[in-house]
């Protein structure tokens, strides 16, 4: 029996390209002083196209004019960013850095948020229901 129908792997799997994020960006700051060093960045594109992968193997296609959810499973990739900011050639923007952190910080509480949402309705259930 699947209580949640994936929903926690799905959110747990979030949380870890989150988690991948924050350390890249925490790498990228405390990097922003070494000369040559070019900053990296998480790709979401790819998250998702696993994530994609790994839902389509649950749907079935009712109609042959439906798309076509299957595509190569990938984990989250690291790649660098080729471009430099400063004349020592090092790559990190701070300005870019901070509003990427920030921006993380809310999906992760998202994430957060739900993820404890789905617990508190199953230890709701557990005990029998609103007391």
């Amino acid at each position: 029996m699947n209580l949640f129908a994936g929903t926690i792997q799905q959110l747990e799997q979030g949380l870890q390209y989150s988690s991948i994020k924050q350390k890249v960006i925490a790498n990228n700051v405390a990097n922003v002083d070494t000369p040559g060093y070019k900053s990296k960045g998480v790709s979401f594109q790819k998250m998702l196209q696993s994530e994609i992968q790994m839902s389509s193997n649950a749907i079935h296609k009712t109609d042959p004019r439906h798309f076509d959810l299957s595509v190569s499973g990938q984990s989250v990739s690291v790649s660098k960013r080729p471009y430099s900011v400063r004349e020592n050639g090092n790559g990190v923007d701070m300005d870019k850095e901070m509003a990427d952190l920030a921006t993380n910080q809310i999906y992760y509480n998202s994430l957060i948020e739900r993820i404890s949402g789905k617990f508190g309705s199953l230890n709701s259930v557990i005990k029998g229901g609103p007391q």
